[in-house]
């Protein structure tokens, strides 16, 4: 899927007709982007886990998008990039009240009664989801390299999740907090796709993330009575999320996702759980298993066989 003039992402884009190999450049552009993403939206479900110590899940929720409708506001700004046409503010509207307000919201719920690591791999259900919609709706198809990673990758799910249940009973109306956003997430990425052709990824980001703090603002009262008590911690996790979860990560997967198809690209967030379990020993002392480990490494081999098909 091509991008027209309008579309000015963060990352440097190549000219197609400067060399043969621009769009080979582009494509490991995309794949950078991707693992940007990837890595800062795992560190969120660790982030998400330790301020909601201390800020409710509506609370946490408004400052997070607000530092991130400032930042991306700013970054809008200094890049003066084309605004979308009116034909695409419904969709926008759309996509800022699904994955910027209720996503958040059920995320922050869920992690509020289960661990970051456990909210990964149940979220990360959301790419067969998009898989299989991109490939009816959008007409993406669904080849067989794509159907064997999502299976591989599922797989390691799976395995995690048995590793993980070993702490403790699972809770299940965490775990339905969880499944709804994986919800959310999918049909927003389906939504969002058509509109990258052209609108560019970051004024999509802003307005959609100012859309997302408009659903928030009832929760202001309520955050205006837990900060004063919080720690510092909460606020400085709070302030990271703001930034680089949601400004810097949903801008680069705006740039990936116009680039790459979309039930491919929702193969690599399949790593966010193993990076995920991984912050969350190192950081919370959540000590994951050798059989999460296995669940990890599987993950890691779905991703590939997914992401790096034969031409």
């Amino acid at each position: 899927m091509t991008t027209e003039s309008t579309t000015a992402p963060l990352l440097p884009e190549s000219d197609p007709a400067a060399s043969p190999d621009s769009p080979r450049r582009t494509a490991r552009l995309a794949a950078l982007a991707a693992g940007v993403t990837v890595v800062l939206w795992a560190s969120a479900f660790v982030g998400i886990r330790s301020a909601g110590h201390d800020l409710a899940a509506g609370p946490l929720a408004l400052l997070r998008l607000a530092v991130g409708a400032a930042a991306l506001g700013a970054m809008t700004l200094v890049r003066r990039e084309a605004w979308p046409s009116r034909r695409d503010l419904p969709r926008i509207l759309l996509i800022g009240v699904l994955w910027f307000g209720a996503y958040n919201l059920m995320l922050n719920t869920a992690e509020q009664r289960v661990d970051a690591g456990t909210a990964s791999m149940l979220v990360n259900v959301s790419p067969i989801l998009i898989a299989v919609i991109a490939g009816i709706a959008l007409k993406e198809g669904l080849p067989k390299s794509l159907l064997l990673g999502v299976a591989v990758s599922f797989s390691g799910v799976l395995v995690i999740g048995f590793g993980s249940a070993q702490h403790g009973r699972t809770d299940w109306l965490g775990a339905a907090f969880c499944v709804g956003s994986a919800v959310v997430y999918a049909v927003s990425v389906i939504l969002q796709k058509p509109l990258l052709s052209r609108v560019a990824p970051l004024p999509l980001t802003f307005l959609a993330c100012c859309v997302g703090l408009v659903v928030c603002l009832p929760f202001g009262p309520q955050l205006v009575d837990e900060l004063p008590k919080a720690h510092t911690s909460a606020i400085v996790w709070t302030v990271y999320l703001g930034l680089m979860p949601t400004a810097v990560a949903f801008t680069t997967w705006g740039y990936a996702l116009a680039r790459t198809k979309a039930g491919k690209l929702g193969a690599t967030t399949y790593l966010v759980p193993p990076i995920s379990i991984l912050l969350g020993w190192l950081m919370l002392g959540e000590t994951p298993t050798w059989v999460a480990v296995g669940g990890g490494v599987l993950c890691l081999g779905g991703v590939a066989v997914a992401r790096f098909t034969s031409r």
